[in-house]
């Protein structure tokens, strides 16, 4: 039956040559239905959602109605997968459906994942459970609403079918906006085969796509290796800046245009620790907290040896330049990681000297095991109520004397500033969020949802919309993990 429904596809990736992909359709699933509908993000992207939320609108966010105006597809990359290389991975289990101008006039593709097999599913299944459909609708949610550069999910369906993963379990798509969905990955899989020219048409690609203020300059190639360090430098510190741990930063998991991508094993940190790592699959803890900044360097300069080609005819220069567009990482990451963690401690235009503050902090954290974001969170209460009780009862030894004195320095460093203490304290509350998506609740959420009941789901989906905001609906969402639901591991689910 043709749909009656209409979407403005512009479809771009598509007109690349043959090998950036194949045509195909999504799998056929047999009793596709809305789990939930992200009405203001259709909204942004000129969709509307009374239209999807009927059953031809499901069909479509579901793959099963491809309109005339469709060229779905499923891209091939390549990717380090923990340190290691891997020569072809590709959409195993998602198909790119097409992309949309967004009212704000950026381009985004539309993708699902979990919609079947594709020439790239290797041994699996090309399916998702419902859980990790369920983790990533939350946490990209979440991350957007703290205004962290993210993929977005437009919606969450279950498929009808029932796949085997530790045992039977609902079925589910993901469908997913992001500006693009190109990886350092897709890079080098055609850095790795040896066609320069197809690194090339990609390069240009992303340029025009996503950096065309550089598509007229001489050295744009370099500019782009830059333009993406900076991209990750920025969102690497905005990740820390919140707890996240993204758990599988592999090549094919780093985006050219910045934003973050697949949240498989990723979790919201409860008490600090700086080398925590939760991923099952992350054995030796390379992807762990602190580690993050080292593996986006690491990362970029695998997509800096891709590049060499284009920056410059003679290696050795190429090799030269690219040291030092990488030389920038470390200093982005380091002064964007500062102005974000100041912040945090309300204050506004951090100096050198207040790195000292944070550090101090951070290792008063790590002693005494203190809730990251619960302590940066009653920063504000202290300024109102002139009482640190609430803040210090955080720690494991509340009498611990280099507490008062930690909080004597910082509050000396906030008088130096002509801001009023209220002033500062809403600062401090519309930068240090009051909700985050906590990994006991997101399992307590899915556990639930596989039983049948997506209340808890849809009211924690709802309360992340306004991550600063207290309400006393969302109080239960707020408080960390008592012994016995602390998560110890996260898992792919894949």
């Amino acid at each position: 039956m043709k749909s009656a429904l209409f979407v403005d596809f512009d479809n771009s990736f598509g007109s690349l040559p043959d090998d950036f992909f194949v045509k195909m359709n999504p799998e056929i699933m047999p009793d596709l239905k809305l789990i939930r509908l992200n009405k203001t993000l259709c909204d942004d992207l000129g969709l509307k959602p009374h239209q999807l939320e009927k059953q031809d609108g499901v069909n479509f966010l579901g793959g099963k109605n491809i309109l005339s105006n469709q060229k779905p597809l499923a891209q091939v990359y390549a990717g380090h997968q923990f340190g290691n290389f891997v020569p072809q991975l590709g959409d195993g289990r998602a198909i790119l459906l097409g992309e949309l101008i967004g009212k704000d006039g950026i381009r985004r593709d539309l993708q699902l994942k979990g919609s079947g097999r594709t020439p790239f599913s290797r041994m699996g299944d090309g399916r998702s459970g419902l859980g990790p459909v369920l983790r990533e609708y939350i946490v990209s949610e979440a991350m957007s609403a703290l205004g962290i550069p993210t993929t977005r999910a437009l919606a969450a369906l279950l498929t009808g079918e029932r796949v085997v993963r530790e045992g039977p379990v609902p079925g589910a798509i993901l469908v997913r906006i992001a500006k693009s969905h190109i990886r350092i990955g897709t890079f080098e899989y055609f850095a790795h085969r040896g066609e320069v020219g197809k690194v090339k048409i990609l390069a240009n690609y992303v340029i025009d796509r996503h950096y065309p203020e550089i598509k007229d300059k001489v050295d744009k190639y370099t500019q782009l290796l830059e333009k993406v360090i900076e991209k990750q430098a920025i969102l690497i510190a905005e990740w820390m800046g919140v707890g996240f741990i993204h758990g599988v930063m592999n090549t094919d998991n780093m985006t050219l245009s910045g934003e973050t991508i697949d949240f498989g094993p990723c979790a919201f940190m409860d008490h600090f620790n700086i080398d925590k790592s939760y991923s099952s699959i992350d054995a030796h803890g390379r992807y762990r907290f602190s580690n993050q900044p080292h593996i986006a360097t690491w990362n970029l300069s695998r997509l800096a040896e891709t590049l060499l080609p284009l920056i410059d005819d003679k290696q050795t220069n190429a090799i030269k330049q690219a040291e030092k567009s990488l030389d920038a990482f470390v200093p982005l990451f380091t002064a964007h990681w500062t102005k974000v963690m100041g912040k945090k401690l309300g204050i506004e235009n951090p100096i050198e000297s207040d790195k000292l503050l944070i550090e101090n902090l951070l290792n008063l954290m790590q002693v005494g095991n203190s809730d990251y974001t619960l302590t940066f969170r009653k920063f504000s209460n202290i300024l109102r109520s002139n009482d640190h009780k609430d803040w210090i009862t955080l720690f494991q030894d509340p009498n611990n004397p280099k507490l008062l004195r930690w909080l004597k320095q910082w509050e000396k460093r906030l008088r130096s500033m002509s801001s009023s203490k209220e002033h500062i304290a809403k600062n401090l509350d519309a930068t240090n969020p009051y909700i985050i998506p906590r990994n006991h609740i997101i399992e307590l959420c899915i556990s639930e949802a596989i039983r049948g009941d997506l209340s808890r789901f849809n009211q924690l989906a709802q309360g992340i919309k306004t991550p600063y905001l207290e309400k006393p609906e969302f109080e239960s969402y707020s408080k960390p993990p008592e012994e016995n639901e602390i998560v110890h591991q996260t898992f792919c689910g894949t």
